[in-house]
């Protein structure tokens, strides 16, 4: 299928392939990152589209992200859950990478909640934490809002003071609070890759302010406070970053240690989706 090269429009295309398979209005975005993707098994009343069925949206190629959309229930909330994502570091362009979280949007979504495996930073973080994000670091060096602007999705220059929504916040710490465990807040830096970051790289992190670190979610939360939707993210911290422990890190341990925390990621989300309604 040859896409149109109007964004809004291709929008127009890709979701009305994903309304033939399911009539569903989301009212959430779900970005599941690398090993968390298991969250939207448990959704009710589910249908699962593969991305390839979806026009505009890349395949994934990441092990650890299944490459589907599933729309279903959570607690009475009514949710499309992107299982797995696409990547800069896989040789798409922005627009592409943020076009899955524009189509949930698109189709009526007004909170997205983005979700990632990240390394620690701050030496005060372990692996298992959950880290609620305060803010962000784009150190990727580009943006998906880059180019000619359609104001039909959102303005030319979008505020980010409050890129994660603080009522969201809010709720996500009292849903925490609920359920027994800390949550840490930090900010995240989102960097290309796909190379882990060196000890010199980590220590600038640092010091730019950074807590964790990962390869995803800075251009996402760009596009949707673009498009005006209300914007919570969640690190898993799976490793110390580089120079902070004496292994290097790696993808197999970032994926063991996010199946270590699903439990409590499963319980958080819960709590925050209950707390929606």
């Amino acid at each position: 299928m040859t896409l149109p090269s109007d964004l809004h429009a291709r929008l127009d295309a890709a979701a009305d392939a994903v309304r033939a398979r399911s009539s569903r209005v989301p009212r959430v975005a779900l970005v599941l990152g690398s090993g968390l993707g298991a969250y939207a098994d448990t959704l009710t009343d589910a249908v699962a589209i593969p991305y390839d069925a979806i026009p505009g949206i890349p395949p994934c190629h990441v092990s650890g992200h299944a490459g589907q959309l599933v729309l279903g229930e959570a607690e009475g909330v009514s949710v499309a859950a992107m299982q797995g994502r696409v990547h800069l570091y896989e040789g798409h362009d922005p627009g592409d990478v943020v076009f899955g979280l524009r189509l949930l949007v698109h189709l009526g979504a007004d909170v997205a909640l983005v979700t990632n495996a990240a390394g620690g930073v701050n030496p005060e973080l372990t692996p298992g934490d959950l880290m609620l994000i305060t803010d962000q670091l784009n150190l990727t060096g580009t943006s998906a809002l880059v180019g000619p602007n359609d104001e039909r999705l959102g303005p030319r220059f979008p505020p980010m003071n409050d890129a994660f929504d603080p009522e969201l916040r809010e709720i996500a710490e009292e849903g925490a609070r609920a359920l027994g465990f800390e949550l840490r807040q930090g900010v995240y830096a989102g960097l290309l890759g796909p190379a882990y970051e060196t000890p010199a790289e980590v220590r600038m992190l640092r010091t730019l302010g950074a807590d964790s670190v990962g390869m995803s979610t800075v251009l996402e939360v760009l596009a949707a406070r673009h498009m005006g939707a209300r914007v919570l993210g969640l690190s898993c911290i799976t490793n110390a970053a580089a120079g902070l422990a004496p292994e290097a890190p790696n993808h197999d341990e970032v994926k063991a240690v996010a199946a270590q925390v699903r439990e409590h990621f499963v319980a958080l989300l819960g709590a925050i989706l209950r707390r929606l309604l």
